[in-house]
């Protein structure tokens, strides 16, 4: 009889160990009240975000992880085109937040995103530097084959959008160098490389006086939509879709809309 209750009290604890264990899922913590990190336990967001939502998405990833302690949200900031491969091809990703439909639809036709919502408009500028030697005042001053220009590729929403503003104007620019997102573009223009690039706005407004931004009316007829959805079976669950909660809340609007982007 003592022999058989012994098995038992080694056994029991055991067993409870291993329930535990299994509950929680690959070491995850298994889910508890509201007040434990967002998602009932995830600990990161992996948001796959436009290089152009860079300073606005990091600022709104610090007010996440202040509002759902333990939780660390991290950030993969590139062109949307890459980034869509990225997630059709398998990269772990919670969020998509994208700076064309186009980019967007990449991977909604893959079924890989829930339905997209869009969250800011952006249109181009041109970007000379600081002291403008080159003496660009609009659009058609590009197409002086003396004026060197860089122009975002176009398969990236950023080129694509300036290829629809020079069709609009009826204008032809060769460009030095084609970059593969806007932020690349707009480091040409601060290191002096070329004399203007086509990028947006917000870009300009991000490089605290780097660069100068000139607007010409072109742009209005090739602004871009800035889709953002939760990514099917996204890892952080209930977690990507707070994040996705507070990029549209008022909040996040107020973040956006002071960077420079534009109501949809």
């Amino acid at each position: 009889m003592f022999r058989r209750l012994s098995r038992w009290a080694i056994a029991l604890p055991v067993a409870l160990a291993l329930a535990g264990l299994s509950g929680c899922g690959s070491g995850e913590p298994a889910a508890t009240s509201a007040s434990s990190p967002a998602g009932g336990g995830a600990k990161e967001v992996t948001v796959f975000a436009a290089a152009s939502l860079t300073g606005t998405f990091t600022e709104l990833g610090k007010t996440f992880e202040a509002a759902h302690p333990g939780t660390t949200v991290r950030f993969n900031f590139g062109s949307s085109a890459t980034l869509a491969q990225q997630i059709v091809q398998g990269a772990p990703a919670d969020v998509f937040a994208a700076a064309s439909p186009a980019t967007m639809k990449t991977v909604t036709d893959a079924s890989l995103a829930g339905s997209p919502a869009t969250f800011v408009r952006n249109k181009l500028q041109i970007a000379v530097p600081a002291d403008n030697p080159a003496k660009v005042d609009e659009l058609k001053d590009l197409t002086d084959p003396k004026v060197k220009v860089a122009l975002c590729a176009e398969q990236v929403p950023c080129g694509a959008a300036a290829v629809k503003a020079l069709a609009a104007a009826k204008l032809t620019v060769k460009p030095v160098t084609l970059e593969q997102d806007v932020k690349a573009t707009l480091t040409k223009v601060q290191l002096g490389e070329v004399d203007a690039a086509l990028v947006y706005r917000t870009d300009v407004i991000a490089s605290a006086g780097k660069v100068r931004g000139i607007e010409f009316p072109e742009a209005d007829q090739a602004v871009n939509d800035y889709p953002i959805a939760t990514v099917a079976k996204a890892p952080a669950g209930d977690a990507a879709r707070q994040f996705v909660d507070l990029v549209l809340s008022q909040q996040g609007k107020d973040v956006l809309t002071k960077a420079g982007f534009e109501a949809p």
